[in-house]
């Protein structure tokens, strides 16, 4: 984490889901496991897009993935570690925005209901566009200044277009950037400027 940062108001940003908020490394591990007989690990997998780095059909890699995006409660889709707390923190006296690039918002909608208070829910600006890279586009519409996203691509484009760019520190983007990151999301709470702090 980059301690120089100074601290960020709510609103000024925006995050991914998949990689970020939900452990997507962990479901598609675990659920080629389950449905594949094949054993994964998370640090084997170096590249964004998978079948680049593990050898695995790349049919068998879009079929986990669909699955998890068509209904991300039914394949067990956990939240990372601390995500569920500080966004209702954050959501008890801020909005929030979450750009995904799904194409479905329903099943992120889904996710959240089951996951997050409700109070959470109503305060999160969901945008699911189906595009890993026109986020930029999104973030601008909505006013940010910074995004936290697993791919590192992502962010590099966020940092092209002067944005703040935050890397969500996964083996997939490790040795890619030379940007700010964080491990989890206690260090995500910590750049936070929230109420009563």
């Amino acid at each position: 984490m980059n301690k120089n940062m100074r601290a960020i108001s709510p609103h000024e940003i925006g995050f991914d889901f998949d990689g970020v908020i939900a452990n997507t490394g962990e479901a598609f591990i675990r659920m080629a496991e389950e449905h594949y007989n094949i054993t994964v690990a998370l640090e084997e997998i170096t590249h964004f897009d998978i079948e680049n780095c593990i050898n695995m059909p790349v049919e068998i890699v879009d079929d986990i993935f669909m699955k998890i995006m068509k209904d991300s409660l039914q394949t067990g889709l956990s939240p990372m570690k601390g995500a569920v707390q500080t966004i209702n923190e954050i959501t008890s006296s801020h909005t929030m925005t979450v750009i995904t690039a799904r194409s479905m918002l329903e099943p992120v909608q889904d996710w959240f209901n089951y996951h997050l208070q409700p109070l959470a829910t109503k305060k999160i600006h969901l945008v699911a566009m189906g595009d890993h890279n026109d986020k930029v586009r999104y973030a601008k519409e909505h006013n940010l200044q910074y995004f936290v996203d697993d791919r590192a691509e992502t962010c590099e484009q966020f940092a092209k277009a002067e944005f703040q760019p935050i890397v969500f520190n996964q083996p997939w983007n490790r040795g890619r950037h030379n940007l700010p990151t964080v491990s989890d999301w206690n260090e995500i709470r910590q750049l936070l400027k929230l109420n009563g702090e």
